[in-house]
C-alpha cells in the first residue's frame, strides 16, 4: 500500500445507461466509457452519483465496473465509487473491486445515516483497511450531509492507501484549507464542476466531472490551458462552459446530465427510478442551455 497517487486530469464521473425497460445496458456503457477515453479523458469514475450507484443492484453494480475494466484495458484508471449502507457491505464491495481489477475506489461515507465523526474515522479506515486498492474520498456536504472534517482527515493520515480527496463542497476556500493542514499528504481533485477552476488553481490535481460526458473535449482543453498557465484561454472556456457547469449542482444532475449526453449523441437521457426525465419547463430550460452550448462552441484548434 502506497500514499502516492498518479491519478490527475479530467476524471469524468461516467453514466451508465440503460435499455428501454431499465435493465442495465452494458453494451451502451462500455461505448460510453470508450468513447470517453478516446476523447481523451485521464480515467472514469465508475458507478459514482452520476453513475447512479444507488439505483443499482448490488450485482449490477460489480457488472457495470467489471465491463470498465474490459473497456479500459489497462489505458486509464479505472476508479469504482462505493457508496454502501453499511460498513461491511462496503467492504464486500472493496474486496470484490480488487479481484475485478478496479485501479481504486472513490469511497463515500455510509448511505442514508449520517454518522458522528468518530463513526466517519471508523468506516472509512475499515473499508481501507480491508483492501490493497488506492481510495479517494469523497466529500459533498450539500448531497450526503456529512462533511469529511480536518479532524477526519488527519486521524486517516497514516492510512497509507488513503491517497486522495474528492472535494465538492462549493467553498473554493477548502482547497487552501486542505493544502495549508496536510501539504501534499492528499491528492486533490476539483468535485463539483462549477468550482473547478478555482479548485485546480488552488492546488487540485484534477477535476473529476459530470458534463464531461457531455463536452470532454472543452473539459480537456480547459484543463490544458491552466496547466499552460494561459489564464485568458481557461477563462474563456471557463465561461462558455459555466451555465452548464451549474447544472452540477443541482439535485436533478444526473438528469441533466443523461439529457445532455443525449442531445450531444453520446448516450441516452434514461434514468432508473426514483429519478425521472427532465420534463416540461425544467427539461426546456437545459435543452435550451445545450443546444445554446453546442453552437458557441469556442474554437480548440
Amino acid at each position: 500500500m502506497s500514499s502516492t497517487c498518479d491519478w490527475s486530469g479530467v476524471i469524468p464521473a461516467a453514466t451508465t445507461q440503460f435499455t428501454p425497460d431499465f435493465a442495465v445496458d452494458l453494451d451502451a456503457t462500455q461505448q460510453v466509457q470508450d468513447s470517453l477515453i478516446n476523447d481523451g479523458v485521464n480515467g472514469l469514475i465508475i458507478i459514482g452519483t452520476v453513475g447512479e450507484n444507488n439505483s443499482l443492484e448490488p450485482q449490477e453494480k460489480r457488472d457495470v465496473v467489471r465491463a470498465a475494466v474490459e473497456t479500459s484495458k489497462g489505458r486509464v484508471p479505472v476508479i469504482a465509487g462505493c457508496a454502501e449502507l453499511t460498513t461491511s457491505r462496503a467492504v464486500a464491495f472493496a474486496k470484490d473491486m480488487e479481484k475485478i481489477g478496479a485501479t481504486g475506489i472513490m469511497l463515500l461515507p455510509a448511505m442514508v445515516y449520517v454518522p458522528t465523526e468518530e463513526e466517519l474515522h471508523a468506516h472509512f479506515r475499515t473499508v481501507a483497511e480491508a483492501t490493497s486498492l488506492p481510495i479517494m474520498l469523497y466529500n459533498n456536504p450539500p448531497a450526503y450531509r456529512t462533511s469529511v472534517s480536518m479532524k477526519t482527515l488527519a486521524s486517516l493520515a497514516n492510512v497509507p492507501n488513503v491517497v486522495a480527496v474528492k472535494e465538492s463542497a462549493p467553498d473554493p476556500r477548502r482547497f487552501t484549507d486542505l493544502y495549508n493542514e496536510f501539504g501534499d499528504r492528499y491528492t486533490l481533485f476539483a468535485g463539483l464542476d462549477d468550482v473547478a477552476m478555482e479548485g485546480l488553481l488552488l492546488g487540485a490535481q484534477g477535476w473529476v466531472s459530470g458534463l464531461t460526458n457531455a463536452f470532454p473535449q472543452e473539459s480537456l482543453a480547459l484543463v490544458a490551458a491552466l496547466k499552460a498557465g494561459d489564464l485568458v484561454r481557461a477563462r474563456e472556456i471557463y465561461r462558455w462552459f459555466m451555465p452548464l457547469l451549474h447544472l452540477d449542482a443541482e439535485h436533478d444532475l444526473v438528469q441533466s446530465i443523461k439529457l445532455a449526453e443525449q442531445i450531444m449523441g453520446r448516450g441516452s437521457e434514461r434514468v432508473r427510478m426514483p429519478r425521472l426525465p427532465l420534463s416540461g419547463a425544467r427539461r426546456e430550460q437545459v435543452t435550451k442551455m445545450v443546444e445554446r452550448a453546442a453552437e458557441t462552441r469556442p474554437t480548440l484548434a
